[in-house]
């Protein structure tokens, strides 16, 4: 939305969670914006850089954002920096020490959690990192409470001298409702300046142990703000059952149990703990209902106060109004019947995730597809494996898709810039195998650095593939510094990949066509085959990056004949007909790509008009 910045206190606008969360840091004077884009929180910063006077950037990588948000508030601004779960790992240490540290301006970091992980390689509790570093975490659980809560949690930062860990999921991120806005604040300091104080900024250990202290005294002071803080509130219903709940599982209370006594809580960490005893003696049972870990249950079970959740609420996944009921029905708290009709008795299609027609990582994934290959489970019995095959070693992006069927191309896959290490660490152990490591271009600036370089000094020779797709497609297209474009659309000074891959000591360097089937072919056999470190880099831009208005390939019947080479490809565009082969001229991005043409073998598939690719 546009025109945020022109709305007045008291208008009211259908805003998603995200989308709030940034009106309400703009309306509460926030000055400097970081992030490094990954769902559901991506479009808090893409909706920030809109607003006049936030300076707002697409960071390197997580920490390096909430290193960033640390050095604007120690000059006295308010900052945020926002992030998916799995950022807050690589910002952590940052996070610990920012809680040593304290603050000047405000400083809030939002983690984005995904419960069901529906674009997570994990569905971790980022509460926890709350406890871990004792430091208040504020809970919206809609759209107005994300405007109001990060408004509040910046009063909170420089009241209490703290960062605050503002975390969403993905429901409150993406789901829209009706915002009422207020008041916006008054700009916190129009002249931020950094004032000397070492004892409070520089972490030596003289100095942090001091620091500490402050910390404990602040975690205690925070317990007392708890107990009667507008973030939390008891909705008074039903005496003989009382629910405990926070963000999102909120509102599947409210839709469950509408009789019932809530106490909804908007400040998870640290807990009010005499507003819930009060909370639980007025009450015949109390329960938690929260999505994932048992964090609020486990602290409250630790005051002593006979509750149960997880004993019948699932730790696992996403909740849903339909699973908490049926839950509680099983647990004997609810009389319920399934509604015949609802979206959990539907049976949808399934339509299985694949990389993009014309994707610029397809040619290297049916490239690799050619190679002998580990395609069985070792088992106490089986002694069938190939030996001397092709390991391959993944990263988290776009291509990560290339894991599924008929491509089959990655091994592994476990987190940011992990795949060279993985290799490495194979390579180290003695395995016989080739060992290539594939990396996407966004990813490699976010952690794959630091990797190769220890490929380099470890002398390990292994192949590195970098997918240069000149964005970091997976979250929408945002900047890196590979592209040179930030993320209020400036152009800026592009880091040129090749350069600091040559920087970093790797002698032997190559940058290929992604849409060149035959030169990919040649360069990834002489890669594999070498015995020193090889670093290819697959460049070709993202088709959905643009417009893509070229005319569709397409099959000749009549010299086609049903090999089903193109269908290695796995490109969408490619379907059945019964037994004719097609391409959907919806799907193709013709001119782009063309690698359905280079690797049929009868010729059959061209541009009309135009003839055979080469």
């Amino acid at each position: 939305m546009d025109n945020l910045q022109q709305l007045t206190a008291g208008s009211r606008v259908l805003l998603s969670g995200n989308e709030a969360i940034a009106l309400g840091a703009f309306h509460a004077g926030l000055k400097v914006a970081t992030a490094y884009p990954g769902t559901p929180s991506t479009e808090i910063l893409e909706t920030l850089v809109k607003f006049d006077g936030i300076y707002g950037e697409w960071s390197t990588n997580e920490k390096v954002a909430v290193e960033v948000a640390m050095g604007a508030s120690y000059a006295g601004v308010r900052c945020l920096s926002a992030m998916k779960h799995v950022g807050l790992n690589v910002a952590a240490d940052a996070l610990l020490s920012a809680s040593g540290t304290g603050v000047k301006g405000g400083l809030v970091i939002v983690s984005a959690d995904d419960p069901g992980m529906h674009s997570s390689q994990n569905e971790q509790d980022n509460r926890h990192y709350a406890k871990l570093a004792k430091i208040p975490v504020v809970e919206p659980y809609d759209s107005q409470s994300a405007y109001d809560f990060i408004r509040l949690a910046f009063e909170i930062s420089e009241h209490y001298d703290t960062p605050v860990l503002f975390r969403t999921t993905t429901r409150v991120s993406h789901s829209k409702s009706v915002v009422c806005t207020k008041e916006p604040f008054k700009k916190i300091d129009e002249n931020p300046q950094f004032v000397f104080d070492p004892e409070k900024f520089v972490m030596l250990p003289a100095y942090a142990r001091k620091r500490h202290v402050v910390v404990e005294e602040r975690i205690n002071k925070l317990k007392e703000y708890a107990e009667s803080c507008v973030l939390n509130e008891v909705i008074e219903g039903d005496k003989n059952l009382g629910i405990i709940t926070s963000g999102i599982s909120f509102q599947y209370v409210r839709e469950v149990f509408p009789n019932a006594s809530i106490l909804r809580l908007g400040m998870t960490y640290p807990l009010p703990e005499k507003l819930i005893r009060e909370f639980s003696t007025g009450v015949k049972k109390t329960i938690v209902i929260e999505e994932l870990d048992p964090f609020v249950e486990d602290i409250v079970k630790s005051m002593g106060i006979e509750v149960s959740g997880k004993s019948f609420i699932p730790i696992t996944g996403e909740l849903s109004p339909e699973i908490v009921a049926s839950c509680a029905c099983q647990a004997g708290l609810l009389e319920w019947e399934k509604k015949e009709g609802t979206v959990s008795e539907i049976s949808l299609p399934q339509r299985p995730p694949s990389l993009c027609s014309g994707c610029p990582h397809r040619g290297l994934f049916y490239t690799l597809a050619r190679h002998p290959r580990r395609r069985k489970k070792m088992t106490s019995s089986s002694s069938n494996q190939i030996s001397g095959g092709l390991v391959i070693t993944g990263d988290i992006g776009c291509y990560t898709l290339g894991a599924y069927p008929p491509l089959l191309g990655l091994d592994t896959c476990a987190c940011m810039g992990a795949g060279i290490g993985h290799a490495v660490g194979m390579e180290k152990a003695g395995v016989d195998d080739k060992l290539l490591a594939i990396i996407g271009d966004s990813t490699f600036m976010h952690s794959g650095m630091t990797g190769l370089a220890n490929a380099v000094y470890n002398k390990s020779r292994i192949t590195v593939v970098i997918l240069d797709n000149m964005t970091t497609a997976m979250t929408g297209h945002q900047g890196h510094p590979g592209t040179g474009v930030t993320a209020s659309g400036k152009e800026s000074i592009p880091v040129d990949l090749e350069e600091v891959v040559r920087g970093l000591g790797v002698q032997k360097v190559k940058v290929i066509d992604a849409f060149d089937v035959k030169t990919l072919g040649n360069e990834v056999k002489n890669a594999i085959e070498s015995e020193q470190l090889s670093v290819l880099i697959v460049r070709g831009e993202c088709p959905t990056a643009k417009s893509c208005l070229n005319t569709s390939y397409a099959v000749d019947t009549n010299e086609c004949t049903r090999c089903n080479a193109c269908f290695r490809l796995a490109c969408p565009a490619i379907q059945h007909r019964g037994e004719e082969v097609y391409i959907d001229p919806g799907l193709c991005v013709g001119g782009i790509c063309g690698l359905c043409a280079q690797v049929c073998p009868v010729g059959a598939i061209s541009i009309p008009g135009k003839g055979v690719a080469e």
